[in-house]
């Protein structure tokens, strides 16, 4: 059944000039379908270099907005209507420009995981990636870092001549996950190097062998000469890494590393999406022309 879904899927996408975009916490099934596998920057940044006028985001809504967003004139496509990000919705534009009145000389740094209404009253966005990078390079002081606490803790310890502030935002997946399960994986995986997120919490950050984005994480694991790993980022990762390398043994750092959002894709929906079911993504013009601000600064600043 699976295999006869996918071959309609790929028949569909090549009469249709259809490119799907499916970020690297989908499920395999999607995944062997895509165009391109990767995170949310990677995959916005594929987008601009295809040639196809129809691009379908197997991931959740902010990834959407971010490839509308660099490529005004495609359509774009989310493959479920209620793939959302808690963390991309957590606070309101108004709020963060409340803030930026009452602190001028402050840069707003906005975490790719954000909605494009949010990019636009912001300064620049990071990736996971590239946050050290480019806020090392901004001319002020004084950072509001926005959503993710976590993520900026881990930005502000490494950029300390840098004010930064954060307000009460973050991953609810990677942030639940405790140390004493964290300890709990290490116990039960003796030498295996843990590997997490920099959305986890900053004591699990410090336990770590590695910390990384999602990319980061799989070609370390990739790469590197040991033969087993405890995988702190969504479980999803771990099963791939399982296919990709049968010969290396991952273990989730916690079995509630789930993502429900990204857990609602499945197979049938973007094959439901080919056939005219999928949600049209679409940006009032001004939001648009801030977030893109927004996103190029990235850009510029991180490379």
């Amino acid at each position: 059944m699976i295999r006869t879904i996918q071959d309609e899927i790929l028949r569909l996408k090549k009469e249709q000039d259809i490119t799907i975009l499916a970020h690297c916490y989908q499920s395999a099934d999607i995944t062997e379908v895509a165009d391109f596998v990767g995170d949310s920057y990677a995959l916005a940044v594929a987008a601009t270099k295809v040639t196809s006028k129809t691009v379908i985001m197997c991931g959740v809504r902010f990834m959407a907005e971010g490839v509308k967003l660099l490529c005004p004139d495609k359509q774009v496509l989310l493959s479920h209507r209620d793939a959302g990000c808690p963390m991309a919705e957590q606070f309101s534009p108004e709020k963060i420009t409340a803030y930026r009145n009452a602190h001028p000389d402050c840069t707003v740094v906005a975490y790719i995981n954000t909605t494009a209404a949010l990019k636009a009253v912001c300064d620049v966005c990071v990736t996971s990636s590239s946050a050290v990078k480019i806020v090392s390079a901004l001319p002020g002081r004084e950072i509001l870092f926005i959503p993710d606490c976590n993520l900026g803790a881990y930005v502000a310890a490494r950029v300390p001549d840098k004010a930064f502030t954060f307000m009460d935002g973050g991953c609810p997946i990677h942030g639940a996950v405790t140390i004493k399960e964290a300890r709990a994986a290490k116990e039960a995986h003796p030498g295996a190097p843990l590997l997490v997120h920099p959305e986890c919490s900053p004591d699990i950050c410090a336990l770590a062998d590695y910390v990384g984005s999602t990319t980061d994480i799989m070609n370390y694991a990739k790469q590197s000469p040991e033969r087993e790993f405890i995988i702190g980022t969504e479980n999803t990762i771990a099963a791939h890494l399982r296919l990709q390398c049968p010969d290396k043994l991952f273990h989730p750092m916690s079995k509630d590393l789930i993502c429900p959002d990204m857990r609602l894709t499945t197979l049938p929906d973007v094959l439901d999406c080919m056939n005219g079911k999928g949600e049209e993504i679409t940006l009032d013009p001004d939001i648009m022309e801030k977030a893109r601000h927004c996103i190029d600064e990235m850009i510029r600043l991180g490379g």
